[in-house]
């Protein structure tokens, strides 16, 4: 299966899946190979169009989080981190350094991104620029070691506590009542997973087991009061935080709303489209063989891949791949020819195999 997968991809994809296969997947990339794509990847449309929008002092677009890839900076950084572009080009240099130094009260960021992480659970733009330093493989370059600890102590937080109200408050707004995090409180987010994903410093037998227990007791449904809870920040829209219970990656939600199972009204789970990028991230964090319900996902995944190695799961959330907002892990040109969708969706489920450990040697 995994032959066929990379014999497909190899014959038909564009040269980031190419290199990305022959880096993360088989780890045979030869330096000359490494050139060969990164000369066919820079001449790209989506490239040159990022070159074209980047400041001299490294920013690319006007703002931070809004608009696409040529109007915000993270989204172009994702997009040059998810198309393998080489650390060392200049370009995708300057925008990390432009990153990390200009300030967050810089107006390009615009309102709402200058909460304290450490204060806010999952708030902040500083937590996003450590998750977007750690995918591009500037970890080396940029301390974000106190990220790291933040996002796994986050997730830990989870495994500590009796309830998620011990660590709430109630607050009135608008004429109701909602249920607030106590600061200094610690909660999962999208982020924190993101960050550990990219990361190994954090990792030990032990603490993969933390993470485990947390999601794992994230992904029960068994307390009506708790599936599909989510409390809020005191500051506004706690936008990708899990909920206590119902956790799932086959949500009807899009990031940033909370990736929580749709509870129908007979009470009954009814799930959605496979969110690939979760699905990933958490194959990345090297949990999934210890999660049942990942590892049924995955199985189902494996079980859709037909004989000529091309992934066919029915109910993929597409919009996770399209390029722009909060993922883009769309890396094909485009998708008006079946066969580059065909290889976006096969190459994610290539990663989420391999990095799931899913691949054993009669898989092979």
């Amino acid at each position: 299966m995994k032959q066929k997968m990379i014999d497909f991809l190899l014959e038909n994809a564009n040269p980031s899946i190419k290199k990305r296969i022959k880096g993360e997947i088989l780890g045979n990339l030869t330096a000359e190979e490494s050139l060969h794509y990164q000369e066919q990847i820079m001449t790209e449309a989506t490239i040159q169009g990022i070159i074209a929008a980047q400041h001299s002092d490294g920013w690319i677009g006007e703002q931070y989080q809004n608009g696409g890839i040529y109007t915000g900076h993270g989204y172009a950084i994702h997009h040059l981190t998810e198309k393998a572009i080489d650390p060392n080009t200049p370009m995708l240099a300057k925008a990390m350094k432009a990153l990390v130094n200009t300030p967050i009260s810089d107006a390009r960021y615009g309102r709402g991104f200058d909460y304290d992480e450490f204060k806010y659970p999952g708030m902040g733009a500083k937590l996003d620029n450590s998750a977007y330093i750690a995918a591009a493989k500037f970890d080396d370059m940029y301390d974000i070691s106190s990220h790291i600890q933040l996002s796994f102590e986050s997730i830990k937080r989870v495994t500590e506590i009796n309830s998620v109200f011990d660590i709430l408050h109630t607050k009135k707004k608008g004429g109701q009542t909602r249920y607030v995090f106590n600061d200094y409180e610690k909660w999962p987010c999208t982020v924190h997973f993101k960050i550990l994903s990219y990361t190994q410093s954090w990792r030990s037998e032990e603490n993969i087991k933390i993470i485990v227990q947390a999601v794992n007791e994230m992904m029960r449904t068994d307390n009506p009061e708790l599936v599909s809870f989510i409390p809020d920040s005191q500051i506004g829209c706690f936008g990708g935080g899990f909920p206590a219970q119902g956790m799932t990656v086959k949500g009807s939600g899009l990031y940033p709303s909370p990736i929580m199972c749709p509870i129908g009204k007979d009470g009954k789970d009814h799930n959605g489209r496979y969110h690939f990028a979760h699905i990933e991230t958490f194959a990345r964090c090297g949990i999934i063989p210890y999660v049942p319900k990942l590892q049924k996902v995955v199985a189902e995944i494996a079980d859709s891949i037909d004989d000529d190695g091309i992934c066919r799961l029915k109910n993929v959330c597409e919009r996770l791949f399209r390029t722009g907002k909060y993922y883009g892990m769309q890396l094909e040109a485009d998708w008006r020819k079946k066969t580059r969708k065909e290889c976006d969706i096969t190459f994610r489920a290539l990663l989420i195999l391999h990095y799931s450990g899913y691949f054993t040697p009669t898989q092979q």
